[in-house]
């Protein structure tokens, strides 16, 4: 079984967080059985151009340095293997691209397979949930979002606002929630709505269930149970074949109890076994609903 993991900060937090003991190690992915990690390279932030680029680089180096000590990076979830360790590049906020859409090209070139298009903050592409539901997508994002298509780059709708959501859908683009979940359970603006989630996977797309429990119980504590409940709403939503895992590990300050880090991974397997969830349906949430979502676009 491959298992994959669509959103941790763990690149960021090397860079800034060097204090800080890192959720996603080597030796926990291993012993979690995640055969791929996506690391986001995070640049949404409040701050001036020159900071995001030179953040941008210090995580370009720090993802140099993982390779040279023997972490594998993969281009395409196909060359996942089982019973190895890989990790995956994802952008998180496109306030980098500054009206100049020929970056994306570089981004794809470096291995970015998904960006989310904005984080907590306006940028030149488009608006956050917790600004407004209203504001839809900017004249440059249409043409970002455009160019994400044609490279075969996941557009993560993750933080992105309601309208934006359904512009992009409009549009014809088949979206990535990378880490997300279910506002019926948890009412925080971050969430996807039942319309949003039943939008969602209709047209195709996939939402990572997100491990921050600020996100998954209004009293903000959680457990392995409180993430079964996520998965299994948006099954319900019609999310069969398009749901898997966006931790948000290294980016979360606090966990679910009893999910501390990828190598609990299979007491997570096991809590959704207990759940009902049969072994076809673990294997989907687990990678294969990922590398289909990928086929599609």
């Amino acid at each position: 079984m491959l298992l994959f993991d669509t959103h941790a900060d763990t690149l960021y937090g090397l860079c800034f967080r060097a204090d800080k003991e890192r959720d996603v190690t080597m030796e926990k992915l291993m012993q979690g059985g995640v055969n791929v990690q996506t690391l986001a390279m995070f640049v949404g932030g409040k701050g001036d151009l020159p900071s995001i680029r030179r953040a941008f680089s210090l995580m370009q180096q720090k993802k140099d340095e993982l390779k040279a000590a023997g972490w594998r990076q993969v281009d395409d979830l196909t060359e996942a293997k089982e019973g190895e360790t890989a990790f995956m590049l994802s952008v998180e906020g496109c306030d980098l691209l500054d009206g100049h859409g020929e970056m994306i090209a570089d981004w794809r070139k470096m291995g970015v397979r998904m960006a989310a298009l904005t984080w907590n903050y306006d940028n030149c592409v488009a608006t956050p949930a917790c600004k407004d539901a209203t504001t839809g997508l900017k004249p440059f994002g249409r043409e970002a979002v455009r160019e994400m298509q044609k490279m075969k780059m996941a557009v993560d709708v993750s933080h992105l606002n309601e309208k934006g959501f359904y512009e992009l859908l409009e549009m014809g683009v088949v979206p990535l929630a990378s880490h997300s979940c279910c506002r019926a359970l948890c009412s925080h603006v971050r969430n996807l709505t039942d319309d949003q989630l039943k939008a969602l996977f209709a047209a195709g797309g996939y939402v990572g269930v997100n491990f921050y429990p600020a996100f998954l119980r209004n009293e903000g504590k959680a457990s392995l149970s409180d993430v079964c409940d996520h998965v299994i709403h948006m099954l319900e939503m019609g999310g069969e074949g398009k749901i898997g895992f966006g931790s948000d590990f290294d980016g979360i300050e606090t966990k679910p109890a009893g999910l501390c880090g990828p190598q609990d991974f299979p007491a997570l397997m096991d809590a959704l076994r207990k759940r009902g969830l049969d072994e076809k349906l673990i294997r989907g949430i687990a990678g294969e609903n990922l590398l289909q979502y990928y086929n599609r676009i």
